[in-house]
């Protein structure tokens, strides 16, 4: 409603419309008593899907998986038991830097005021509490009041997402239908402010200076890129220069691997042997966005001398020891491009260093499967790959063109990736997304497979069974009955969570289904990949089943590294 310039709005339409501007068009979650109002107008609006998800850990790692692709991702719970369910997700969010906007559904403002004794609350009059929780793992939080609730959803959404973390809004259910009248909606600021000019000078004329005088100068490419949402700037620079350009795991994917200065994945000790020695050789190292996380660095063994690197991030820009405070890389990097004078450095380092070729044999070991698995992964894909083998084995799986990778190095939350491919494959409906799952990690979030069917979805679902929490085998107790648990039939997931059913098949809007297959040897596994490969539009599921204790060479040497033996 307009009158005299002034506009009036429900605050759940006002919260939904500023959710909008982020680009999202899904919003995962759970029904609750103290949040269905705002379900009500999710479902209604045309322009947005409601996730539907099975529980809220599940949804909240959907989320994750959405922001990833899509640059935010919106989860709604209830009140206490439903936002605690999803503390996992939303703290994963904040350690791995994605803004995740987390709504919850709070009671009735007047009982709360008055301290009432309420289901899902502590029975102490304290409705603050769970907010207060989640103002250590979000970047902004706000428990709506009724004198400044619209100044808080764009406080909360535009701190969010220009620091790539959650943000919390709690907002009573009487809230919801609540109309403001408010002046015209102006656009949220998105932008990063500018950087400071002089300097930027300064700090520029000393990087051109020092990249002049290099004579081996490398660039290490890590997952903050991605996250500011920089990949684009980040290979106009590595194009431009023609430096040898390496990714670090958790940047896997941001440089086109078909490029030809692309030279792989670097991470310390883990490292192939021959991608090691060319970074040995540099005398001045370009990091820009990284993380000197553990399993990012090889367990900290990353041989990068700061005397020689200029690193640059979101906040700053650092040269040697030098620090440029607020010269980040969003205009600081496009300008160093624009910038650079013509470069005379060659480099003479032969043909790329790839993962040991395919050993003889007829059973699916690690070695196999990453070598075989490239050729039938289609452009453009999106690769989700799980804390565990299937991660450590992306790090240097062969890419093909416009592939994304989505896995979860520094939170490393076992389950994660069931239902960030779920968030992944509604982000971008027009990608194939591919689930690289081990069997234990599954058992924790299966049922987003459910959800997978519901929404008609048609991700390419590869589970890896090797009888137990390998990773946990690799690192104490290989042989302790706490690293095993009951086996299930996991090739007849797609069945028992009602990909057949008739009701489902006439009252939804059902994927539907490809292959559903247990494979024991290399034969029967190449016997299905052509069917996989060509049929795009339907869902499959695969159980693999590898040796008990077969593990990437990569995740070989990492445990070699723990502290936790």
């Amino acid at each position: 409603m307009y009158n005299n310039n002034l506009i009036t709005i429900k605050l759940g339409h006002y919260l939904l419309r500023r959710l909008k501007e982020l680009n999202i068009d899904t919003v995962f979650g759970c029904p609750g008593d103290y949040n269905m109002p705002l379900l009500d107008f999710i479902e209604d609006d045309k322009d947005l899907t409601w996730g539907n998800n099975a529980n809220e850990l599940n949804a909240s790692y959907a989320a994750d998986g959405y922001a990833r692709i899509r640059g935010a991702g919106a989860v709604v719970t209830t009140f206490g038991v439903g936002e605690l369910s999803a503390a996992n997700g939303i703290a994963g969010s904040y350690s791995e830097m994605l803004p995740v906007i987390h709504i919850v559904g709070t009671p009735n403002s007047k009982s709360q005021a008055e301290g009432a004794i309420l289901h899902h609350s502590l029975g102490n009059g304290n409705f603050q509490v769970f907010a207060e929780m989640f103002s250590k793992i979000t970047c902004a939080c706000a428990h709506l009041t009724m004198d400044n609730a619209v100044r808080q959803i764009d406080y909360v959404i535009q701190t969010a997402f220009l620091h790539k973390r959650p943000g919390y809004i709690g907002i009573p259910i009487d809230f919801i239908n609540f109309e403001v009248t408010i002046p015209k909606i102006e656009p949220l600021q998105l932008k990063p402010p500018k950087n400071p000019v002089k300097t930027q000078e300064v700090c520029l004329q000393i990087t051109i200076d020092a990249i002049q005088k290099s004579k081996h100068p490398i660039i290490l490419v890590d997952a903050c890129v991605q996250r500011h949402e920089m990949a684009r700037e980040a290979v106009e620079f590595a194009k431009k220069t023609g430096f040898p350009t390496y990714v670090a795991p958790m940047g896997k994917g941001i440089i086109p691997e078909d490029i030809a200065n692309y030279r792989g994945c670097y991470a310390g000790n883990i490292t192939i042997e021959g991608i090691a020695k060319e970074i040995e050789q540099a005398d001045l190292i370009i990091e820009l966005g990284s993380i000197k996380a553990d399993f990012n660095t090889g367990g900290f063994t990353f041989k990068l001398d700061q005397a020689k690197t200029i690193a640059f991030h979101s906040f700053g820009t650092s040269v040697f020891y030098a620090s440029y405070d607020r010269v980040g890389m969003y205009e600081f990097l496009p300008l160093l491009t624009k910038s650079l004078p013509a470069l005379s450095h060659t480099f003479d380092l032969g043909p790329r260093h790839f993962p040991d070729p395919t050993e003889d044999g007829a059973d699916i070991t690690h070695n196999y499967f990453w070598n075989k698995i490239p050729e039938y992964i289609a452009e453009n894909s999106i690769i989700v790959a799980e804390t565990g083998t299937a991660e450590f084995a992306a790090f240097n799986l062969k890419s093909p063109p416009g592939c994304t990778y989505i896995t979860q190095v520094l939170w490393g939350s076992i389950g994660f990736t069931v239902g960030a491919a779920l968030g992944a494959a509604l982000a971008d409906r027009k990608r194939r997304v591919y689930l690289f799952v081990g069997d234990g990690s599954f058992q924790l979030t299966a049922q987003e497979i459910s959800v997978m069917l519901h929404h008609g979805l048609s991700p390419v679902i590869f589970l890896l069974n090797n009888d137990g929490y390998l990773i946990e085998k690799l690192i104490h107790g290989p042989y302790r009955s706490y690293n095993n648990f009951q086996m299930w039939n996991y090739h007849k997931t797609l069945e028992y969570f009602g990909g057949h059913l008739e009701r489902n098949l006439n009252e939804m809007s059902p994927a539907k289904i490809g292959v559903e297959a247990k494979v024991r040897t290399r034969h029967e596994l190449e016997a299905v990949l052509p069917r996989i490969k060509n049929e795009r539009n339907r869902i499959h599921f695969i159980e693999l089943i590898m040796p008990r204790f077969d593990a990437p060479r990569e995740l070989i040497l990492q445990v070699e590294t723990s502290e936790n033996r």
